[in-house]
């Protein structure tokens, strides 16, 4: 699976985990809306959850702050969806749901795709990496056996009920 990144460069480099992955040419960066290929946008904003039913050759996430990731920072054409509940592994926000860096928000979409080997060598250059697929392999594994949406959406469910 081809990874793009709509690169806004508002945080800070030395923490950003879009550029070190475009380092070891993990990854593409653009710096426009236009730029940025056609494909699956992984947007928190979105009505529908990433599920199998949406792999496609493409995988787009938008690296900004988390500050001024509202909405309207998510215009990048493509078919928008979001992540469902997972938890952050990496030292900024460790255990908050929903606050994943880029390369968490990736590795997670490419293991809910079916695609975890990937997901495993974007995370490997990251000492933190593996513990974001530990701390969410069940739910991780439930969601990359859901059919649709909807199905993630429910299993989803299970775990914020947890969280009440």
């Amino acid at each position: 699976m081809d990874l793009h990144v709509r690169y806004e460069g508002d945080d800070d480099p030395e923490k950003c985990t879009a550029r070190k992955l475009a380092r070891f040419d993990l990854v593409d960066l653009h710096r426009s809306d236009r730029a940025t290929p056609y494909g699956v946008v992984l947007n928190p904003h979105a009505e529908r959850a990433l599920s199998p039913a949406d792999a496609t050759g493409t995988l787009v996430a938008l690296d900004c702050s988390w500050e001024s990731a509202g909405q309207a920072r998510f215009s990048i054409p493509g078919e928008h969806r979001a992540l469902p509940y997972l938890v952050a592994a990496n030292p900024v926000n460790f255990g908050k749901p929903f606050r994943l860096t880029t390369v968490e928000a990736l590795a997670a979409g490419l293991v809910i795709l079916g695609d975890r080997p990937h997901a495993e060598r974007l995370l490997a250059k990251f000492t933190w990496g593996e513990t974001f697929l530990e701390l969410n392999d069940e739910p991780l594994r439930r969601y990359a056996d859901c059919a649709d949406s909807a199905e993630v959406v429910a299993v989803q469910g299970e775990y914020l009920d947890r969280q009440a």
